[in-house]
C-alpha cells in the first residue's frame, strides 16, 4: 500500500454520534503504517483520547482545511459550506449523484479546488454491492421508532441509547393493541434490519422485495398500519406512495418511516414529502383525518452510534488497508468525473483527472 495520510474529521452536524472508524481499527491501520490525525469532537461517541491511546495524532476540530495537500479527509455527512474550494480527496456520504438538493455546487467546489469525492455509497465490489454501509441499523431504527410512534411512546426530542435500551423500549407490553407493518424492499441490509426490528417489537411484517413492487399492489399497501421504506432506487421507478394515496377511501395506513430519505431526488420512491424530519421533531403528520405520520430522518443509525460504528468500522477497515487508486476506490473516482462531466464540469480541471 502507498503512504496514507488519514485524517478523520468532526462533523459538523450537532446530531451525528457516529464515526466511520473506531478506536480499535484506527490502531490497526497505525500498526500497518498509515498515519492518522483524529479532530476532537465533542459528540462523537468515541473520545478523541481514545484514538490517542491506539497511536493517532489529535487535531482541533474543523482543522482538516489546512491538512497536508495529500492527506484523505474521512468523514461520514455533509461539509460546511466554507471552504468554496475543496483541495483534498474527500470520503463521506455527499449524496451529490442524483441531482439532490445542493449536489452540483457540492462537486463544483471539488471541481474549483481540484479535490474528489469519494463517496462511500459508491464504494462497491466488481458486482456493485456495497462494501460498506450503516443500512441494517437503519432499517432497524426506521421499524423501531415506526412501533413507538404507532404505539403513542416516540417521545422527542430523540437522543441516542444502546441497542439494549432500544430493546426494553420496543418489547410489547400489556394493553398493546396488534398492528400490520409492511417492509419494502425486504432482503436488503434495511430490510432485514427492520423485520429484526419489527420481531424484537413483537410484530411479522410482511415482507416485499423485487418481486411484490414490480407490479405494486397500492390497495395492499395501504392496508397496512406501518409502513417501512428500504429501497434506495438507483432507476426510475413508479412510486410506492403518491400524493392521492393519502386520501384514499379506507386507507388504513397509519405511520411511514422513509429509512431511504431519498427526498429532492427524482428517484425518490415516496414522493408524498419534501424535507426530512428532524431530532427535536422526528414525526410530521401528512394527512389529519384519517391521520398519517410521516419520520424521514437521514441519519437513524446514529441513534445507536457505538454498535453502528463498530459494524460498519469493521467493514470499511479491509478497504482502508488496501487503498490505491485502482480498484473499488478507482470506481469511486470514476463515478465521482462521471457525475461532474454529467453536470458540465470539464474534467480536465481535476487534480487526478
Amino acid at each position: 500500500m502507498t503512504e496514507l495520510h488519514l485524517w478523520l474529521r468532526h462533523e459538523v452536524r450537532s446530531t451525528e454520534r457516529r464515526t466511520p472508524l473506531v478506536p480499535s481499527d484506527a490502531r490497526r491501520l497505525v500498526e500497518r503504517g498509515v498515519t492518522l490525525t483524529v479532530e476532537e469532537s465533542p459528540q462523537r461517541i468515541f473520545p478523541v483520547e481514545e484514538y490517542e491511546a491506539a497511536g493517532c495524532r489529535a487535531a482541533p476540530a474543523g482543522s482538516w482545511v489546512s491538512a497536508p495537500e495529500r492527506a484523505v479527509v474521512l468523514g461520514l455527512k455533509e461539509l460546511p459550506d466554507r471552504p468554496g474550494e475543496l483541495t483534498h480527496d474527500h470520503i463521506f456520504f455527499g449524496h451529490a449523484y442524483k441531482r439532490q438538493p445542493g449536489a452540483e455546487a457540492l462537486l463544483r467546489r471539488f471541481a474549483a479546488g481540484g479535490g474528489t469525492l469519494l463517496d462511500l455509497e459508491y464504494l462497491v465490489d466488481d458486482d456493485g454491492r456495497r462494501l460498506a454501509a450503516f443500512g441494517f441499523w437503519a432499517g432497524y431504527l426506521g421499524a423501531a421508532l415506526a412501533v413507538l410512534q404507532h404505539r403513542g411512546r416516540l417521545t422527542a426530542p430523540l437522543t441516542p441509547l444502546s441497542k439494549d435500551e432500544l430493546d426494553a423500549l420496543l418489547r410489547p407490553v400489556a394493553g398493546d393493541e396488534e398492528f400490520t407493518a409492511l417492509v419494502i424492499g425486504a432482503l436488503g441490509r434495511s430490510g432485514r434490519g427492520a423485520r429484526l426490528g419489527f420481531l424484537t417489537a413483537g410484530i411479522e411484517a410482511t415482507p416485499w422485495d423485487l418481486a411484490e413492487t414490480r407490479a405494486l399492489d397500492r390497495p395492499a399497501l395501504l392496508a397496512h398500519d406501518v409502513l417501512v421504506n428500504a429501497v434506495l432506487a438507483t432507476s426510475p421507478v413508479p412510486p410506492f406512495l403518491r400524493e392521492e394515496d393519502l386520501d384514499e377511501p379506507g386507507r388504513r395506513l397509519r405511520t411511514v418511516c422513509d429509512v431511504t430519505v431519498d427526498v429532492g431526488s427524482p428517484l425518490n420512491v415516496l414522493p408524498v414529502y419534501d424535507r426530512t424530519t428532524e431530532w427535536t421533531d422526528p414525526v410530521r403528520r401528512l394527512r389529519k383525518e384519517p391521520p398519517l405520520d410521516l419520520i424521514a430522518i437521514d441519519n437513524l443509525p446514529s441513534l445507536l452510534p457505538r454498535e453502528s460504528s463498530a459494524d460498519f468500522s469493521s467493514a470499511l477497515l479491509p478497504q482502508l488497508l488496501h487503498f490505491e487508486t485502482g480498484g473499488p476506490w478507482g470506481r469511486c473516482r470514476d463515478r465521482f468525473h462521471q457525475a461532474c462531466r454529467e453536470l458540465g464540469i470539464v474534467e480536465g480541471e481535476f487534480r487526478n483527472g
